[in-house]
């Protein structure tokens, strides 16, 4: 058969693709008519369920280069010679707009990256800042559903944002680089990535060592003030996206510098600030950037919804020589991510796809059958212990072990340092009078939006926390009496 015939999904021909087979000229259509009901069945399953975060992105291939050695802290092998690339696709997002929603939305960037090691794949999944809203996954549907459109209205609801945001104080570093200059990327080149959780590093020795992972941008930071972001919404909700793609088919390439900062196993429980507390960052004063290697960008994806919409991420995909740390919030994600892709994509199965397959080392394993089985394990048996020489457990690979202790038991938050002093280290420190003042902007257009005003005190309290300075020029802008504030501070 020719190669341009056009065909059923059985691979028929399809000898007419403009008129159903009818009872004569005005009769009715035929039920036999199987190219008709199987084009209108598939097109009737087309769309699957959107990502209940970071709905909107694009992504692209490339290959990630070593440029120094870190082989004294994991024995992760893809880190393991100089020089050494190993594939990988990438996808930026945003995170709480739906799929048709504006590349050019104040919200934070989803920073996701699949490396296809020989080990297996490796998902660093992360976001464009260094830390997040909340420390637990226990408090994170009830966050992201503060960010979505209220159970009535079905608009956003500036309410729900800052009700959440003055109850839940913890989250007063990112709602800072939120509203800040930061706050709205110009395009997903122009943005650095973070793990933003602690992970930990095992070398060949045995030797653990914290981390976290820092993708700064080669292309420079660049943000978009908010009255070009709302101009660009008008004629262009696709910016970011259009962006990267035209900049990768021009035949140019999207570059990161990978760094990570590495803390000695025993410090952890020392530390001023706690390390697996996602809320927070680790100065670089105290655990200086490494530099690791090379991310690159240069190769656009043949068709968006197989590679990029059915890209599946998980910080639970990793390989030997990485490994979780007790951060709460990361906890909760190793089990959320990979059930969201079971759901989302229909299947167990979701690692089968051709995006997700992790195609540089051999899968071996004893699941069997599901939607959308393709190997399925040959004529191999399906159990183990076995007979037949069946795949075997690699002790090697095995987590480094480590001791807990204490009673099993909801625990709050328990540490000497607070959720004040790095946003207002923030504030104080790292911004200008003139970013200080365009967060202030910022953060009294948006919470201009809420109808009460006990929300709108409540939250400033949370930045009166932060600095008095910040709370003061917050409460005259939105035209609050200070005193109704600070007479009552929480």
């Amino acid at each position: 058969m020719a190669d341009n015939i056009h065909t059923l999904s059985n691979g028929a021909p399809v000898d007419d693709n403009q008129n159903s087979i009818t009872a004569g000229l005005h009769g009715p259509t035929l039920l036999q008519d199987f190219h008709l009901i199987d084009k209108l069945a598939h097109f009737d399953r087309e769309r699957i369920p959107e990502r209940v975060v970071h709905a909107k992105g694009a992504g692209a291939y490339g290959y990630f280069e070593v440029t120094h050695d870190i082989t004294k802290y994991t024995k992760a092998k893809l880190f393991n010679q100089i020089g050494k690339r190993t594939p990988l696709i990438a996808r930026f997002s945003t995170v709480a707009g739906e799929k048709g929603s504006a590349d050019t939305e104040r919200d934070p960037r989803g920073f996701a990256i699949k490396f296809y090691t020989e080990e297996g794949n490796w998902d660093m999944v992360g976001n464009n800042t260094p830390v997040f809203f909340i420390r637990d996954a226990i408090k994170f549907p009830d966050f992201i559903h503060s960010q979505k459109r209220h159970p009535q209205t079905n608009l956003r609801s500036p309410d729900m944002i800052w009700d959440f945001f003055g109850l839940s104080p913890e989250a007063a570093h990112q709602f800072l680089i939120l509203f800040s200059d930061r706050g709205i990327p110009d395009g997903f080149r122009h943005m650095n990535g973070y793990s933003s959780h602690t992970f930990k590093f095992v070398n060949a020795e045995g030797k653990v060592y914290w981390t976290k992972l820092h993708f700064k941008t080669e292309s420079g930071i660049k943000n978009l003030p908010p009255e070009e972001a709302d101009k660009i919404k008008g004629y262009d909700l696709d910016y970011a996206t259009r962006d990267l793609f035209e900049h990768i088919a021009s035949g140019k390439e999207a570059a990161w510098r990978l760094f990570v900062q590495i803390m000695p196993f025993e410090e952890a429980f020392t530390y001023r600030f706690n390390p697996f507390d996602v809320t927070k960052v680790w100065p670089q004063g105290d655990y200086p950037l490494i530099p690791v290697g090379r991310m690159v960008l240069n190769k656009n994806p043949t068709n968006y919804f197989a590679e990029i919409e059915q890209v599946a991420f998980s910080p639970a995909h990793l390989v030997p020589g990485i490994e979780p740390s007790p951060d709460k919030m990361l906890q909760g994600r190793l089990f959320s991510y990979t059930d969201t892709h079971r759901h989302r994509l229909g299947t167990s199965n979701y690692q089968q796809i051709p995006v997700n397959c992790p195609y540089r080392s051999r899968v071996q394993n004893y699941q069997r059958d599901g939607f959308f089985a393709r190997e399925n394990g040959g004529s191999e048996v399906n159990y183990e212990p076995n007979s037949y020489n069946g795949p075997q457990a690699h002790p090697p690979s095995s987590l480094s072990r480590f001791e807990v202790s204490g009673p099993v038991a909801r625990h709050p938050h328990n540490h000497p340092n607070d959720d004040f002093e790095q946003p207002r280290a923030l504030y104080r420190k790292v911004m200008n009078e003139e970013e200080r003042a365009r967060l202030v902007k910022n953060i009294v257009g948006h919470m201009s939006g809420c109808t009460r005003e006990d929300i709108k005190i409540r939250a400033v309290r949370v930045f009166f926390r932060v600095d008095p300075e910040l709370g003061s020029r917050i409460a005259q802008g939105l035209k609050l009496d200070v005193n109704k504030i600070t007479t009552s501070r929480q």
